[in-house]
């Protein structure tokens, strides 16, 4: 009656309304990630396609080429080139004509039409009962997560079929009618791969005891054949390398993800290795399907599936790269009581699939043995440790809700507050927080590095072109006071070794104890913080992009003495360009005194101490007058690292609302009465 009175209309027609409004907006965001997927789909077949001949699909030309393992006479394991099983080899051998003619075109669309067969299956299998949002959005989200996978990458790029054997499981468990038919599109599976036969016992454990005997029949019947059509080949393969053993590339290569490739690098040979190989392959086994029967029974059977296929990956003595797909179906599991821990496993496993294992964890030498095997690690975490929820758990449909702070007024009626943006009043999750930052941080560095302004020489000479254009306006300006300030640092020791410790030290140390510190005592206002951090460096980026600048340091017509790098040897054509860490002419603007100005802010609007706040405000004074006494930066650097910061708290102020004040948040989780900031004492 009350909208009746104010608005002219019955509720139950603003209800209609409402309900209308959403479904356009879930067909409108369909429709976008439809598109997504196929530009995707365009981009993946750009890079193919248009790669020379003879670099791309090299392993369809290892097959099929004029000079391939399927034209030569003998076994097909001579080369060491031919890695599938006798099957695989039997079913090719008539295709090899075919192929040759679609080594291209035909190859590479048919690969990408079982890449959105494979994405269609997957989320019509997702655990019921499904939101109609996600039923919606599951087919484009499942096929765009698989076009960007490395998975998919590597057999595009390479011209593999390591796709069919996934498919053909997820056929055979959720689309085919019957147990026969089931066990036996998994058993061909089996006779491609031959791990896939831990698919059997899972069946026979969940009830479907014909469709695993299918399945064992019809890898036995298809291995039978195969070795009745190639006997050299079924034995070289079965016996002299013991299912595959040592075919394809040295098994300790980086690119083999299983427990006999890790223990490999690992500095293991000989009877240990085997025996703790096989020690470790029956403990991931037993400890996998044991789960995995659980998940099938709970009715979650997707993720009972990747969990088996996780174990597959761990126990073959080969997982390349491109026969790694069952991690990222392992992102359907739902891991944490709390919403805002939901995010984590999925986020990990898409990062872990999507990006080189480089940007996961840093250049460290300790880190190494985790870094050249995180995927197997993600493999082993999927089959035996992650704690994934039954559906049985009231916390599977509805997690502990997020609390947020009140809502705010959009500052402008054509500039929407954004929804991941809203202000969170609970301390965000630890390990996703870190992983993020780590894969943001990475990314900064790649596009820093990427921002040359084209070839060395070209990008050199147009950043010094720039650097002449930024000293001529300091100079308009009566600012140019670079070369007297250096030069009268360089005379005092002490001084110049302060601003050189300065400058070495504080640009990581004191921006990642601001955001720990925040992110322990003030979870509120960390995410304020984080966010403007995050706008400030994006808008840096695009300035690297659009405007690379020589520093005053690599300016050899100005005689700045670079106190920190020593003496440049402008000798060199490209000298200055590119380092293995960093581009030289990203400049413009600082973000050296950008970060250094935003700790100054969040400390002096944070702290609740005077000198707390003077002591914050020092930093980007101090780092100010080390960009210039070193020599690496003109003045008006440090003025442009001030405009991305002031940006970044504007945009966070635009798209997000005001800071969501502590206090609040602790009134709102303790529900008791807040005390004023300025009457609180410090713990």
């Amino acid at each position: 009656m009350a909208n009746a009175e104010h608005s002219g209309r019955p509720a139950k027609a603003l209800g209609a309304t409402a309900v209308g409004g959403t479904q356009a907006r879930l067909r409108a965001a369909r429709l976008g990630l439809w598109m997504l997927a196929a530009v995707l789909a365009v981009r993946q077949l750009a890079v193919v396609l248009t790669t020379p001949r003879g670099e791309r699909l090299t392993d369809l030309e290892t097959w099929v080429g004029p000079e391939g393992v399927l034209h030569v006479s003998g076994s097909l394991y001579d080369s060491t080139r031919f890695t599938g099983t006798p099957f695989s080899g039997l079913v090719l051998k008539p295709l090899t004509r075919s192929a040759e003619q679609a080594l291209g075109w035909g190859w590479t669309f048919g690969t990408l039409l079982l890449v959105v067969a494979l994405g269609v299956v997957a989320a019509r299998a997702l655990p019921q009962p499904v939101g109609r949002r996600t039923a919606l959005l599951a087919a484009p989200v499942a096929i765009s997560l698989l076009m960007l996978s490395l998975p998919v990458r590597n057999t595009l790029w390479l011209g593999q079929t390591s796709i069919i054997p996934v498919l053909l499981v997820l056929l055979g468990c959720f689309a085919a009618h019957g147990q026969r038919t089931s066990g036996a599109l998994i058993g061909v599976a089996a006779a491609l791969q031959p791990t896939l036969l831990l698919f059997a016992p899972l069946l026979w454990f969940t009830g479907r005891r014909r469709a695993a005997t299918a399945t064992g029949v019809t890898f036995a019947a298809t291995t039978a054949l195969a070795w009745a059509a190639m006997p050299q080949d079924s034995y070289t393969y079965w016996v002299h390398h013991m299912a595959g053993v040592g075919l394809g590339g040295p098994a300790d290569d980086l690119a083999n993800q299983s427990l006999h490739g890790a223990l490999l690098r690992l500095g293991l040979e000989g009877p240990l290795e085997i025996g703790l190989f096989l020690l470790l392959g029956a403990a991931v086994v037993a400890l996998g399907l044991r789960r995995a029967v659980h998940y099938a029974r709970d009715g979650q059977l997707l993720l009972a599936v990747a969990v088996t296929g996780c174990a597959a990956i761990a126990v073959s003595p080969t997982a390349w790269q491109h026969q790694l797909l069952w991690v990222l179906l392992a992102a359907v599991g739902r891991v944490g009581r709390r919403a805002s821990d939901r995010l984590v496993w999925p986020v990990t496993v898409v990062l872990v699939m999507t990006l080189p294992a480089k940007m996961m964890l840093p250049n460290m030498a300790a880190l190494y043995p985790l870094r050249d095997n995180v995927v197997l690690l993600a493999a082993l975490a999927a089959a035996t440790a992650i704690p994934f929820l039954s559906r049985t758990s009231p916390y599977f449909r509805s997690p502990v809700p997020t609390r947020y702070a009140p809502p705010v007024p959009t500052r402008f009626a054509f500039v929407p507050l954004l929804p991941f943006l809203r202000r969170v009043l609970t301390r965000p999750n630890l390990l996703l927080e870190l992983l993020l930052i780590r894969v943001t941080y990475a990314a900064y560095a790649k596009v820093r590095l990427a921002a040359t302004g084209g070839s060395n020489s070209a990008g050199r000479a147009r950043a010094e072109e720039h650097g002449h254009q930024i000293l001529d306006l300091e100079r308009l300006l009566h600012m140019d006071i670079e070369h007297a300030v250096n030069h009268a640092v360089v005379k005092i020791g002490w001084l110049r070794n302060f601003f050189d410790f300065y400058y070495t030290s504080f640009h990581f140390i004191v921006p990642l104890t601001v955001l720990g510190l925040l992110y322990w005592r003030r979870p509120v206002d960390y995410r304020w913080a984080r966010a403007s951090l995050g706008f400030a460096t994006l808008l840096a980026l695009i300035g690297f992009w659009l405007y690379p600048l020589a520093p005053p340091r690599l300016m050899p017509d100005l005689g700045i003495i670079d106190t920190v790098h020593g003496v440049q040897d402008f000798s060199q054509p490209d000298y200055g360009t590119l380092t293995a860490l960093t581009n030289q002419y990203a400049a413009m603007p600082s973000l050296h005194f950008g970060w250094s100005l935003w700790c100054g802010l969040v400390i002096a609007i944070i702290a609740p101490k005077t000198w707390m706040k003077v002591l914050g405000l020092l930093h980007p004074l101090f780092t100010a007058s080390a960009i210039v006494a070193t020599g690496n930066h003109w003045v008006l650097d440090a003025a442009g690292g001030a405009v991305v910061v002031g940006a970044g708290f504007g945009l966070t102020f635009l798209l997000q609302g005001p800071r969501a004040r502590t206090v609040v948040a602790a009134a709102e989780l303790s529900s008791e009465p807040a005390v004023p900031e300025k009457d609180r004492t410090p713990s």
